[in-house]
């Protein structure tokens, strides 16, 4: 069992690398969001909430950290979405959107990592 969590952390991990390294390729370039950070989003939100679920560990679940995590997941899905609906329409994405999708990627791994 411990090993199947481990492999749901290692695709939670590469949901996140997908989110934030098309981010940082879209910042060096043209500063757009791309459908490769919705599925990077997608693959780090499902893995979050497998992970989320009790899976007959010892240890307690820190449901506080889970609802941080949850909470900046859905405002950057929020941000995507209305990024990438300006963008349909032929609009630029405001530099303050884009930006805060890196930051807040970078704050939910923080989150991950430090908070113990």
């Amino acid at each position: 069992m411990e090993f199947l969590r481990h492999a749901v952390v290692l695709v939670h991990l590469i949901g996140f690398a997908v989110l934030f390294g098309s981010w940082v390729v879209a910042a060096t370039g043209a500063r757009k969001f791309t459908r490769i950070m919705d599925w990077g989003l997608a693959i780090a939100a499902v893995a979050g909430l497998a992970l989320a679920a009790p899976w007959g560990t010892d240890g307690d679940l820190n449901y506080v950290k889970i609802a941080v995590k949850l909470v900046v997941l859905l405002i950057i899905g929020a941000i995507l979405g209305i990024g990438s609906a300006r963008q349909r329409r032929g609009a630029a994405v405001a530099p303050v959107l884009f930006w805060s999708v890196g930051v807040l990627t970078l704050f939910n791994a923080g989150i991950a990592v430090l908070w113990r």
